[in-house]
């Protein structure tokens, strides 16, 4: 496990870049400041300075190297690397309330922005008249799209909102891919086609629940590797699996945790989920079964965090808790001082995960190493 304090704002989002060598990250400001690994540190080589509001979302492309941001001043922009210099384009999103959102597509010919208007605009670039134009999906969203997560397809996008509900979406955008394939979760798939829609405790598993739209809001969704099945976290704790086929069954787990704000999938039965707790936490999926388990505390022990701190730090510990010291009686046991807000999958990718990142309200950012994790913690079983 290792530990890096970036700010001493907290990190509202963040992506990597395809080495993993950058990573982006927004100390909840209009600002976005990509960090460079320098040895064992990591040193400031770019601002992007372009939105008026709070940058709500962003995302690295790998492939192509874009970057996409949105904020809360209801704009987007794509920035492409030029002469050592990241050059923003607006995107036009035409929305009347903040982004909350941006998630590219597998393919990047393509992203999603979710928005407090109580829609989704799925952008994509026209070549004709050289701009990112988009399309709106709104039926049946009655509230602000909290997450997104596209489906390995290219086609189908995963969406959690303020009105307790989880939905998949057909984003099939004809004019930049061809005709998608059947796929579990349906098979007609026209743009704006909702293929599945459940409450936040699963329609399925809790009908009384799950027809009511109970339970609270819909944090952080996420597809497998595969993309036969789709977990999401929400406000009342509970966090719960879809696995798409015919009955389209739910399986929800209510935890014992704060709200989870974050989850994805490490391999096709594993998920780990982290929130206002501070911690990461395991959950196992038994497909054979439908059922949902805990599957453990992911952290490391107290006096492995501690180590001697600089006079920074202690100036930086002075500014947090008005104390030059690094521990205190009252002082949480785990990496993260305060709520983890985002996950992302470093390596092996959702199949098999071998390591993860967190970034929190701390102002830190924590790699997790999952083996380790299995070797150093009993009874912690990952499949």
């Amino acid at each position: 496990m290792s530990y890096h304090s970036f700010l001493l704002e907290p990190i509202s989002c963040h992506a990597w870049n395809k080495d993993r060598t950058q990573i982006a990250l927004c100390p909840n400001n209009h600002e976005v400041h990509i960090y460079k690994k320098d040895g064992a540190k990591w040193s400031k080589v770019h601002e992007l300075k372009e939105h008026n509001g709070q940058v709500t979302g962003v995302d690295w492309a790998p492939e192509s190297n874009r970057i996409v941001t949105c904020g809360a001043d209801r704009n987007a922009y794509v920035w492409t690397l030029k002469d050592g210099v990241w050059k923003p384009t607006l995107v036009i999103l035409r929305i009347n309330r903040a982004a909350r959102c941006v998630r590219w597509a597998p393919r990047e010919n393509k992203f999603a922005v979710g928005s407090g208007s109580r829609l989704i605009s799925i952008c994509y670039f026209e070549q004709e008249n050289d701009w990112w134009v988009c399309k709106h999906i709104k039926k049946p969203i009655r509230s602000t799209i909290l997450s997104l997560d596209w489906h390995p397809n290219n086609v189908l996008l995963a969406a959690g909102s303020c009105d307790f509900k989880c939905r998949v979406f057909s984003a099939y955008i004809k004019e930049v891919e061809e005709k998608p394939g059947p796929t579990p979760w349906g098979s007609k798939m026209p743009f704006g086609e909702v293929l599945f829609e459940s409450g936040v405790s699963g329609a399925a598993a809790q009908p009384s629940v799950g027809a009511s739209g109970g339970g609270g809001w819909v944090h952080s969704v996420c597809f497998s590797h595969s993309g036969n099945k789709l977990a999401w976290t929400s406000h009342d704790s509970t966090v719960s699996v879809a696995e798409g086929g015919k009955s389209a069954t739910v399986s929800s787990l209510s935890s014992e945790t704060l709200p989870l704000l974050c989850v994805t999938f490490i391999t096709e039965n594993s998920l780990v989920a982290a929130g206002h707790d501070c911690y990461p936490v395991l959950f196992v999926y038994d497909g054979a079964k439908g059922s949902l388990a805990f599957g453990g505390k992911l952290d490391v022990p107290k006096q492995a965090a501690q180590k001697d701190i600089s006079a920074r730090e202690r100036f930086k510990n002075l500014d947090r808790r008005a104390s030059e010291t690094k521990g205190s009686d009252k002082e949480l046991s785990s990496l993260h001082k305060n709520s983890i807000s985002e996950i992302s999958v470093l390596d092996g990718g959702r199949a098999q995960c071998t390591r993860f990142c967190t970034t929190g309200m701390d102002g830190g950012m924590a790699i997790w190493d999952v083996k380790t994790l299995e070797n150093s913690m009993k009874n912690l079983k990952i499949v």
